[in-house]
């Protein structure tokens, strides 16, 4: 849809091909509706503009009540294919349990096993920016969570709480799939390896502390060595004066 032509359903105001909500009346106009790249798709829309893939979104139901970290809304439990996230109204931010996001991880990495090489470098140009660093709060537990980036190398800064899930700011799930997909998790661990490999060929080639390296001109003869030369030369020489 052409971002000049693009109008809210409800009012009929102009809105840009960005927005999430309406500026005048407030009415959702995208959301997060590809089951194939989690993708933000228009109200309305069949098809994901990002991947192609068919939309399937459905509201789900859950038993929890997890606010938005960001804009301290309530969140919505929606069902996108196999993957039950939690979505703000208002952000589009999503939160992802521990679970769910191994298997995303999992799965499109079987994909990027498939595709193979027919995708970019995945770490060629890293997509990190400055901004303003916001420590958010975890919407299970409350604690803050840590920044981190995703896969070390991917350029994408995402909030973590290690035991409970993700928070992915707008599109950064979008993004981390497609990092995915262009194989970015197993060139990240092929740089590992290769590190690794490298630092054991180096301590190889260190020399052991224990071991003790002789010197050139170091004298190494013990002082009771000495002495008993001393004594036998002093004997010799009294041999011959008698």
């Amino acid at each position: 849809m052409d971002a000049a032509t693009l109008n809210c359903p409800m009012c009929g105001a102009a809105a840009a091909c960005d927005s999430i909500q309406c500026a005048h009346c407030q009415a959702q106009l995208a959301t997060v509706a590809c089951p194939a790249c989690f993708g933000m798709l228009f109200l309305g829309s069949k098809y994901c503009p990002h991947c192609g893939a068919k939309a399937a979104r459905n509201d789900a139901t859950t038993d929890a009540v997890r606010s938005c970290p960001t804009c301290r809304i309530d969140l919505q439990a929606v069902t996108l294919g196999a993957a039950e996230i939690q979505e703000c109204p208002q952000c589009a931010g999503v939160w992802v349990d521990v679970e769910t996001l191994q298997k995303i991880c999992a799965d499109h990495e079987q994909q990027a096993a498939v595709l193979g090489g027919a995708t970019p470098d995945p770490l060629a140009n890293p997509t990190a920016t400055l901004e303003q660093v916001r420590y958010r709060r975890c919407p299970d537990c409350q604690t803050l969570m840590n920044r981190a980036n995703f896969s070390d190398r991917s350029g994408i800064i995402i909030d973590v709480c290690r035991g409970h899930g993700t928070w992915f700011d707008r599109e950064e799930l979008r993004r981390i799939v497609e990092f995915i997909r262009a194989g970015g998790l197993e060139a990240t661990r092929a740089r590992d390896r290769e590190r690794w490999a490298t630092e054991k060929r180096r301590k190889s080639m260190r020399v052991p502390a224990s071991i003790e390296v002789p010197q050139i001109g170091r004298d190494t003869t013990r002082d009771g060595d000495l002495g008993d030369i001393i004594y036998l030369i002093g004997r010799a020489i009294l041999n011959l004066l008698k």
